[in-house]
């Protein structure tokens, strides 16, 4: 493991585990095992650590993501469109994580811009999937289908929810495309 990729992913769950006040280089270089110092000399700043985190976090979600992203079987998208929202619930740790640099980014412009471009990464895909689903609005039907994701996997996983089964997210996906588009064939 590259040694970026240790320090972003043991970032991640500092975040999770202790929040943004949590993440510091020497908590990184402890939990990492790493010697002192080691963080800092490859993110120097703050700043610099939490983009580090996030792009790590943003390769992280794609290749977890990809089942959905990568699909050509439009009959199956619903299903892979459901794994998708079920990997992210299912992964706590990263999803606490995201949440935590949203958070963060609502205060920091520089990584406001950085996490906006990296959720277009995510948001473009869904458009061109329901455009390809037969959508007469794909963007703002990708807007509905994100933000009703976004609030399941908060509730399950920040809120007062239970974890969803991969099942009743399906049916949860079901007929919120069925609302949007119409019977899918």
């Amino acid at each position: 493991m590259k040694r970026s990729d240790l320090v972003a992913d043991t970032a991640i769950t500092l975040l999770a585990e202790r929040g943004m006040r949590g993440l510091t280089h020497r908590a990184v270089d402890e939990a990492a095992g790493l010697p002192p110092g080691s963080t800092s000399n490859l993110a120097r700043t703050r700043a610099a650590l939490l983009e580090l985190t996030l792009s790590r976090l943003t390769e992280l979600e794609e290749a977890a993501l990809a089942v959905a992203y990568e699909t050509r079987d439009l009959t199956s998208l619903p299903a892979r469109i459901a794994e998708a929202v079920h990997i992210q619930v299912r992964d706590r740790r990263r999803t606490l994580a995201r949440y935590e640099l949203a958070l963060e980014a609502t205060r920091r412009p520089e990584l406001r811009e950085i996490y906006d471009r990296a959720g277009r990464r995510f948001r473009d895909p869904a458009v061109a999937m329901l455009a390809a689903l037969g959508s007469r609005d794909p963007v703002r039907h990708s807007r509905q289908l994100v933000v009703y994701a976004e609030g399941l996997m908060f509730d399950a996983v920040c809120g007062a929810g239970a974890v969803p089964t991969l099942e009743e997210i399906r049916a949860a996906i079901d007929d919120l495309l069925a609302g949007m588009l119409g019977p899918l064939a």
